[in-house]
């Protein structure tokens, strides 16, 4: 079979026009390489002899134009995979760096979170926390006798740190005569003994059979200030509250399970959004049969997300003591609980 003769080859690409002959080298002469810039052997080297040590560095590299630096990857002066810090999104500080720790004071106390902007004075703990155990102080005096006494609480992180503390400020006759259903305030305050949160609960019914006289809870910040309310909702079978801001819009709501008696297990109350999505919740935690049939010293848990807002998480903290003196205080050790809300 006869071969097809091939074309001679070439070395070069053949020229394009409008090939631009400005910075670099010159197109080729003659079809070949360019003369190479090297001396016959023997006759020496065109560099100058080495310097001791390091010299200059030589004239005439430029930078060619149209190269852009590369771009910064990282933070500067950070190792890798460091980068900048997470940033917390508060309500009211957004962008924000996570909040800076002092040192812990003494007696067991959550270190204060600084450099908190836009933040009511004393609620920076609760930028750093997402869940918070209440314990209820047990009172032998009403114990053994049935005499009720006011309440007090100690309000811990999840490392048992405290957060706060919570003492009720109610009278004698207040206390003996209206039992649980009793209108009260409730003072939350830090390690200097700041009151920080004020909860107040005024004399109301729970009953459904009294739609128009439901409970309700205001949430101060500090004292005087207020920041957002809790306010039970019209049920027939279980427990409805909303979390309301200081401007009255609802912007969390709770539900609870149609059977509140605590036996040997948690009752947990749902904390929805506004769309029905839960995000968090209100336990009553089992704390054994003694505490649970002599006392009415009871356990708590609440999560919540880390980036809500300090202010509904304080409003949440206000609802967990509503539904403690609602569904699990007990007047003369006698319990309370119904199914329900009738």
């Amino acid at each position: 079979m006869q071969q097809q003769p091939q074309a001679p080859y070439a070395p070069y690409a053949p020229q394009y026009q409008g090939y631009d002959q400005g910075a670099g080298y010159p197109p080729p002469q003659g079809g070949g390489y360019p003369p190479a810039p090297y001396p016959p052997p023997g006759t020496g080297s065109p560099y100058p002899p080495a310097q001791p040590g390091y010299g200059q560095p030589m004239q005439g590299y430029e930078q060619q134009q149209g190269y852009a630096q590369a771009p910064q990857m990282y933070a500067p002066n950070q190792p890798y995979g460091g980068g900048y810090p997470p940033v917390v999104v508060q309500p009211g500080m957004p962008g924000q760096p996570p909040p800076m720790m002092m040192q812990a004071p003494p007696g067991g106390w959550m270190p204060i979170p600084q450099g908190i902007p836009n933040c009511p004075p004393g609620l920076e703990y609760l930028t750093a926390i997402d869940q918070l155990l209440v314990h209820q102080k047990v009172e032998l005096l009403e114990a053994f006798t049935g005499f009720e006494t006011a309440n007090k609480y100690t309000i811990k992180n999840t490392l048992g740190q405290k957060v706060y503390w919570a003492a009720e400020d109610t009278g004698c006759c207040n206390r003996m005569c209206c039992g649980a259903a009793r209108a009260f305030d409730m003072k939350i305050m830090d390690t200097f003994q700041n009151e920080v949160l004020h909860f107040n609960r005024p004399l109301r019914c729970s009953s459904c059979w009294f739609p128009c006289c439901l409970q309700t809870m205001e949430v101060t910040a500090p004292p005087g200030n207020v920041i957002g309310y809790v306010e039970q909702d019209w049920s027939i079978l279980t427990p409805q509250f909303s979390i309301k801001d200081q401007n009255g819009q609802t912007v969390l709501k709770i539900s609870g399970p149609f059977c509140t008696f605590s036996i040997c297990g948690d009752v947990e109350f749902e904390v929805l959004s506004t769309n029905g999505a839960q995000v968090g919740k209100i336990s009553k935690q089992w704390s054994g049969l003694g505490r649970e049939l002599f006392t009415d010293a009871d356990h708590f848990g609440i999560n919540f997300p880390m980036d809500l807002d300090v202010r509904v998480k304080a409003t949440l903290l206000g609802a967990l003591f509503l539904i403690d003196y609602m569904f699990f205080e007990k007047t003369g050790n006698k319990e309370q609980d119904r199914p329900g809300m009738f």
